[in-house]
């Protein structure tokens, strides 16, 4: 059964910066697809960064620059580096592996705040 598994959520100041993991069993890694979505109270799911098999990144415009994905295909491990994090990055955090098919983890909360 394909798991994955989100750590590294928490509580930062505004400034501050987390790096998110994503650790996949039950699936050949290496070809998927990988990303982070992320969803705020009332809001709808929204892509944060996803990473092709070959190692391509994408991002929307509005976190380019603080946001970084990586992925280390002997870990089965999907990343996410988040620097100068505000406010309105606070949501649940979700990492997506996509082939044809497409899996979620459970999430994990990040939350920016003094």
């Amino acid at each position: 059964q394909v798991q994955l598994v989100e750590s590294g959520g928490g509580l930062v100041q505004p400034g501050g910066s987390l790096r998110l993991s994503c650790v996949a069993s039950d699936i050949t890694f290496e070809v998927y697809e990988m990303g982070w979505y992320r969803q705020a109270p009332g809001n709808q799911r929204e892509l944060v960064a996803t990473i092709t098999s070959g190692g391509n990144t994408n991002y929307p415009d509005s976190l380019k620059g603080r946001f970084t994905i990586s992925r280390d295909n002997a870990k089965n491990t999907v990343y996410l580096q988040m620097d100068r994090l505000k406010p309105e990055d606070t949501a649940v955090y979700y990492c997506n592996a996509l082939l044809r098919m497409s899996y979620w983890g459970q999430g994990t909360q990040v939350t920016v705040s003094s």
